[in-house]
């Protein structure tokens, strides 16, 4: 158990800074009123995250693997967010 959660915290740990980051910039375009972004970036961590942990499992069976898809979307999130705010899409006019 405690080598599991060390694995974790050794994998998965850098990239909460990134879910940080998506957090963050969350709010803001909540506060901006743009919420589709957000919501398109939650769904993509969902399925980096769910999709690429079960076809890691069902192919390695190693939680190395698991812990990568967990962490690939935990940046997928902040990555995709700060990007569409570096392209200036709050600057656009709503669709």
């Amino acid at each position: 158990m405690i080598a599991a959660g060390s694995l974790y915290l050794r994998l998965v740990g850098p990239a909460y800074g990134f879910f940080g980051l998506g957090l963050a910039l969350y709010f803001a375009y909540q506060g901006a009123g743009r919420l589709f972004w957000p919501l398109a970036s939650g769904c993509l961590r969902l399925f980096a995250a769910a999709g690429g942990g079960w076809l890691a499992l069902r192919l390695t069976g190693s939680l190395e693997a698991l812990f990568a898809a967990v962490a690939l979307g935990l940046l997928l999130y902040g990555l995709v967010l700060a990007a569409v705010v570096r392209a200036g899409v709050w600057f656009r006019t709503a669709f």
